[in-house]
């Protein structure tokens, strides 16, 4: 599908809590399907390296132990990604979120919308 509206995230992830956070990944993926993203998926790092000026690690100021995951969900517009966010955000799921027992520290997490620019 060409066109459309992604939101992407990076997030810094303590490897020993990486199986915690797919579990947190994949009821996310379900709740942001369920009230209409398009698609849902995320990655962790395979072969992510520190550059000379810039990369993912440095970005995220990793620590020793840590990986990267990268995201995105995918919408029609912006006006539908502002729909889908906003009943996310009021769903349960998300409402009964603690960041005091969240698998990764939300405050070094990134994240933006994006409007289509090019490619299918």
């Amino acid at each position: 599908m060409a066109g459309g509206y992604l939101d992407c995230f990076v997030i810094p992830i303590p490897s020993m809590k990486l199986g915690d956070y797919l579990r947190l990944a994949e009821k996310s993926a379900e709740v942001w399907r369920k009230h209409g993203a398009l698609d849902y998926a995320e990655w962790v790092a395979d072969d992510v390296k520190p550059g000379k000026l810039t990369s993912f690690p440095q970005a995220l100021q990793l620590n020793d132990g840590e990986t990267t995951v990268v995201g995105y969900a995918r919408y029609e517009s912006r006006e539908h990604r502002d729909k889908v966010f906003a009943a996310v955000m009021a769903d349960p799921f998300m409402q009964n979120m603690d960041p005091k027992s969240m698998p990764f520290d939300g405050m070094r997490m990134f994240w933006g919308g994006f409007a289509h620019l090019a490619g299918g």
